[in-house]
């Protein structure tokens, strides 16, 4: 307990000492999604030199020895002396947070790091980054480790052309496993290449010794092309447009026969995964420019209203901006604030739409039709489900199993079922739920390994027929996604070696009879503390030993040090359980999802199968990852 408050009690972290201790307000965290920021950071550099047209070609190798180098022929980072600061301007911008060249206009018109942070941060988490630069006739050189740097910029020799190579190596005592996802990066890089038509990004991965090079002429309209590959398209051509005056705005659209809509957005070459002002300024303008078509051609009469989701049923779109200034959510930037984004877009996308419908009045025409179609099978389906509902609530309710504390409300969107091993755990997460949109099912024990079992024994399994009645659905060929009664479904198991087994037990039954709940997002891992640290009177919490280890070497000190292992959920406060691991705003979920489904595939049969070798081999290949980290296999 403190006693008192003073002067002494007050930490100043100086240089880039605040990212070493708080890495996750700038990469988000250290998991493999933090591990790769790195990467999208340092490229982002290179890719604004092409945005403002001093780049043409880039480099990404990704090396055996844990290590990464970008590689471009852009202008070169400055390696004069500041003249405020007296050093050489890449030792300021590689230690320095909130330094570069991206805060005026002078050297960038548009970019995607604005914050100034990008490359100090890949410096500070490194053990090791070293900078090469090629520009004013000359070769120099600065080495770094842990954000330091170890040696002055040096002039190594005479070269011709111009251009960075950074390469650095994430730090152990940071990232608890340090494995480079190849198909992440080469998705990253091929839609970079996809944002800006005529750059060349080359992937050499030299632990598989292959090269991907992407380069492409069209832009979006490649990108979208791939994106509708395989789908049955709506009115033949699709609409393209390009304005490049204050705001430049590029898009790419075509409806599609699907249910689903698919919206991919960027601002300056940055995905906004969470959509933003220019987002809703593409959906704006399409509604809008729908139904008063509608409207101008009669269709209203029939009584059909349209809405914002029936307009984006089936609609596959990509949208690229760039502007000056803008405001992200966050220095990982999934969410554009920009406010003028909105109305630039609005007005850009609502001119050109309304000029191409009125161009092409039969593609016009059948975009109106399957608008027209959603909404009214939206209609239809309301009306039957509510018919259904009205019948069938009270007998559903009586047929759910006895163990299942389900929440109050009755909405899918907002409801999530937490799936627990044992009444202790199940106790616990009971009270610490929220019952109006949070349901928690207790399993008694490990579930059955479904793998190569049959379905006379899969049906017969009192703890999978819970599991299945629970969430209202069915399985396999007789699975009813309609019926699916949560948004979420959360495996919430002790973090510790029979959780870990538990949740691949489950995560096995999900993949070979509920497919399409993981295939279209639903399903998710809890992240609960193994551990209780105390630190003076400051307290964390680590999912895992080499985050315990990782925690106390930066954050002990002179403090008195408090540690506690949580035996399992059950034995955790209900307090700590609702506030690491249930509580909505301060959770961390791990979203379950499939990259290759083949691969996917061959992982669960190997593990789960029968054949003791085939597991031995998968758990010896993939053994480091497994034990430092298991939500970090690419199952």
């Amino acid at each position: 307990m403190v006693t008192k408050y003073t002067a002494n009690e007050i930490d100043v972290l100086e240089g880039l000492e605040p990212v070493r201790v708080r890495p996750g307000m700038y990469i988000g965290g250290t998991d493999m999604n933090g591990l790769h920021h790195l990467i999208w950071e340092t490229l982002d550099n290179s890719v604004d030199e092409a945005i403002n047209g001093f780049c043409t070609h880039i480099k990404l190798t990704i090396h055996k020895n844990t290590g990464i180098t970008v590689e471009d022929n852009g202008r070169g980072i400055p390696i004069d002396k500041h003249p405020k600061h007296k050093k050489p301007a890449l030792e300021l911008i590689c230690t320095t947070l909130h330094s570069g060249a991206k805060f005026s206009n002078k050297s960038y018109s548009s970019s995607g790091g604005l914050h100034g942070v990008g490359i100090s941060v890949v410096n500070a988490l490194s053990k090791q980054l070293t900078v090469l630069v090629k520009r004013d006739g000359a070769l120099w050189t600065q080495s770094f480790e842990r954000g330091t740097p170890v040696n002055k910029l040096v002039k190594v020799k005479s070269a011709r052309g111009s251009g960075t190579t950074i390469n650095f190596h994430p730090d152990p005592k940071i990232f608890n496993t340090i494995r480079f996802n190849r198909d992440w990066i080469i998705k990253h890089a091929e839609t970079k290449s996809f944002l800006n038509s005529g750059l060349t990004i080359e992937i050499v991965d030299e632990t598989s010794e292959s090269t991907k090079k992407f380069h492409y002429k069209n832009g979006i309209k490649d990108y979208l092309d791939k994106l509708l590959h395989g789908k049955h398209k709506v009115g033949g051509e699709y609409f393209y447009h390009n304005d490049v005056n204050n705001l430049q705005v590029e898009i790419a659209l075509q409806w599609t026969e699907e249910t689903e809509s698919q919206i991919f957005s960027y601002a300056n070459s940055v995905s906004t995964t969470d959509g933003g002002t220019h987002e809703n300024g593409l959906k704006s303008a399409l509604t809008k420019t729908i139904r008063n078509h509608i409207n101008r051609n009669g269709r209203k009469s029939k009584g059909v209203p349209v809405t914002a989701e029936d307009v984006r049923e089936g609609l596959v779109a990509v949208l690229s901006i760039f502007l000056t200034n803008p405001q992200f959510q966050g220095q990982t930037k999934e969410k554009l604030n920009s406010p003028e984004a909105f109305i630039g877009v609005e007005t850009i996308v609502r001119t050109a739409f309304e000029r191409f419908m009125l161009e092409h009045p039969s593609i016009a025409e059948a975009i109106i039709n399957r608008v027209t179609l959603a909404a009214q099978a939206r209609l239809a389906s309301r009306s039957a489900k509510e018919t259904v509902m009205r019948k069938t609530s009270i007998s559903n309710r009586l047929m759910l199993p006895g163990r299942l504390a389900d929440c109050s409300s009755s909405n899918p969107n907002e409801c999530e079922i937490f799936i627990v091993e044992g009444d202790s755990a199940g106790g616990s997460s009971k009270q610490a739920r929220d019952r109006k949109t949070q349901a928690v099912l207790p399993l008694k024990g490990k579930i059955l390994n479904v793998e190569n079992v049959s379905i006379e024994k899969l049906n017969s399994n009192n703890e999978i027929n819970s599991l299945v009645s629970s969430l209202g659905t069915g399985m396999g060929a007789e699975l009813d996604y309609s019926k699916l009664r949560y948004n979420k479904i959360i495996i919430m198991t002790d973090a510790d070696v029979d959780g870990a087994h538990i949740s691949i037990l489950l995560l096995t039954f999900f993949f070979r009879h509920m497919y399409q709940l993981v295939k279209r997002g639903h399903v998710f891992l809890a992240r609960p503390p193994l551990y209780r640290i105390e630190l003076g009177a400051d307290v964390y919490y680590a999912i895992n030993d080499s985050e315990k280890e990782r925690i106390i070497e930066i954050e002990a000190g002179k403090r008195k040090l408090e540690l506690h292992r949580y035996k399992g959920l059950g034995e955790m406060p209900v307090s700590v359980l609702k506030e690491t691991t249930m509580d909505k705003t301060q959770r961390t979920l791990l979203r379950v999802t499939i990259d290759d489904n083949d691969k996917t595939s061959t992982a669960f049969s190997n593990l789960m199968g029968k054949d003791p070798s085939s597991r031995y081999a998968f758990i010896q290949n993939n053994s480091e990852a497994f034990f430092a980290r298991p939500d970090n296999l690419d199952i």
